[in-house]
């Protein structure tokens, strides 16, 4: 069995790193260069920066703040907001993240998934899926941070990103999204069981015991936080120690 990653997740918003709930009510954390070095301190497998008002703002991705960081942060570094060509792309490895995460433009220009895995290789290319629960058993997918409803549905979404090529997606839940009440099972539940793809799960952790459940009760293959870590409640090694009590093999 893969061992299971632990990711924060860094937003950032005019050169800060911020952190709100449901999307609004967003306060400053600090730094995000320090920020990315604390993580890299204390174990952390991969750091996240996204850049979260970029679709929003129609502009691109901030590479003075990746190219600081990956001069100074030695775990993989995956970037994500404002990616909408295969220029981007390029551009932002070059800066020096590890992999790419397109969201809002993915779903608009779903080639760019397939250009960017046939160009630079999948395991450079994460989708990246805000959506929300519409019905029983039944979610749909928002772009531009969680603010327009593109009324596509979310599994037949996650087969198409599968098929264009690719390597991982990111899946975040807009109802759990700062709300500290858990990662959205259900939905992880049905996406891990609809594709074979890694997906990391994303929104909702709030305690210890949250990150444990995710690995028990779904098959995400990583899971990422930000409040928790930001505001120092738990760090990257007690969520590792707490999985590995449990039996659950973590790198």
């Amino acid at each position: 069995m893969l061992a299971k990653r632990i990711i924060p997740c860094l937003d950032v918003r005019s050169g800060k790193v911020v952190k709100g709930v449901n999307f609004e009510g967003i306060r400053d954390v600090g730094d995000p260069v320090e920020c990315a070095e604390e993580y890299n301190r204390q174990g952390a497998d991969e750091i996240v920066f996204y850049d979260i008002t970029a679709s929003f703002e129609g502009r691109g991705v901030f590479l003075d703040v990746v190219r600081e960081t990956a001069k100074k942060v030695f775990v993989p570094l995956t970037v994500g907001g404002g990616i909408k060509s295969v220029d981007d792309i390029r551009e932002t490895l070059r800066a020096g993240a590890d992999k790419v995460s397109v969201n809002s433009q993915a779903v608009q220009n779903p080639q760019l998934i397939r250009d960017g895995a046939e160009i630079f290789g999948n395991q450079c290319i994460c989708v990246g899926i805000d959506a929300k629960k519409v019905a029983d058993h039944k979610w749909t997918v928002y772009i531009n941070g969680g603010r327009v409803d593109m009324h596509l549905d979310l599994i037949d979404w996650v087969k198409q990103i599968e098929q264009l090529g690719a390597g991982e997606i990111c899946l975040n839940s807009i109802d759990a999204d700062g709300t500290k009440n858990g990662f959205d099972i259900e939905m992880l539940k049905a996406v891990c069981d609809s594709c074979s793809i890694p997906v990391i799960a994303s929104g909702g952790a709030g305690k210890i015991d949250d990150f444990s459940e995710v690995f028990e009760k779904t098959g995400a293959t990583a899971a990422l936080a930000a409040s928790l870590f930001h505001f120092r409640e738990l760090t990257v090694q007690e969520v590792k120690a707490n999985c590995r009590s449990k039996g659950i093999i973590v790198r």
